[in-house]
């Protein structure tokens, strides 16, 4: 966010980490829930079933996210360090080769050779590691991974998406389990996405309907397993 005199700036691209994370988990933590919910339901209708196949979704979804996310952003971590490291070899073994990269990256950016030169030696005198990370990498503040934070923020964006499923299997009536659960999921799931969009600055009509129309993919699918199922088993 830059600010001048009384003017800030907003840069909906600072919150791409965390609002990535969190916006999947609780995605995930609804649609999910609620499709095993409406299968387990449409094969067969008895609460406790359902409550139980409800619960046993969140822990191991919760989880299974939390897990991925940090294995996967660790994957990531791993590769920076890793850039990093051979990049300040090459700083310590050949530093005008460096240098002369670093300022071909600003002349290919609309700078004059001079200018650029002078630029690159200005930054390299500054901190020589960052300059070539932030611009012939392309790693900064908001694109660094953090593994745990990844973690934490998708197990708990995961349990609150799954507490609305869950909760309306303890409630809802049984006889019409199934579509309240696809109900009150879509309606859950538009919200989200409303939300998300407004964060991130994207078209929010765009964002309802998207959610909406795979959110009814994805649990009609998992409703005519299960009736499937249950009609075979009985």
């Amino acid at each position: 966010m830059a600010k001048t005199n009384n003017y800030v700036e907003k840069h909906y691209v600072t919150r791409m980490g965390w609002l990535r994370a969190s916006v999947l988990g609780a995605n995930d933590g609804i649609l999910s829930t609620t499709s095993i919910v409406i299968g387990v339901a449409a094969a067969s209708p008895d609460r406790h079933g359902i409550v139980l196949a409800a619960l046993a979704g969140l822990m191991a979804g919760a989880m299974s996210m939390a897990a991925g996310e940090y294995v996967s952003v660790s994957s990531q971590a791993d590769t920076e360090s890793a850039d990093l490291d051979r990049e300040r070899e090459e700083l310590n073994q050949m530093p005008d080769i460096e240098l002369n990269e670093l300022a071909d990256i600003y002349v290919k950016r609309g700078l004059d050779v001079k200018l650029a030169h002078q630029v690159a030696v200005q930054l390299t005198k500054h901190d020589a590691l960052q300059a070539h990370a932030r611009d012939e990498l392309g790693m900064n503040e908001i694109t660094t991974a953090r593994p745990l934070q990844a973690a934490l923020a998708s197990f708990a964006s995961f349990t609150m998406g799954a507490l609305l499923p869950f909760l309306v299997s303890i409630f809802a009536s049984i006889k019409y389990m199934v579509y309240l659960q696809y109900g009150f999921s879509i309606l859950f799931l538009m919200t989200l996405g409303a939300v998300a969009a407004r964060a991130g600055g994207s078209n929010i009509a765009k964002a309802v309907l998207r959610i909406g129309f795979w959110g009814t993919v994805a649990m009609g699918v998992t409703a005519l397993v299960g009736h499937l199922f249950g009609v075979s088993a009985s």
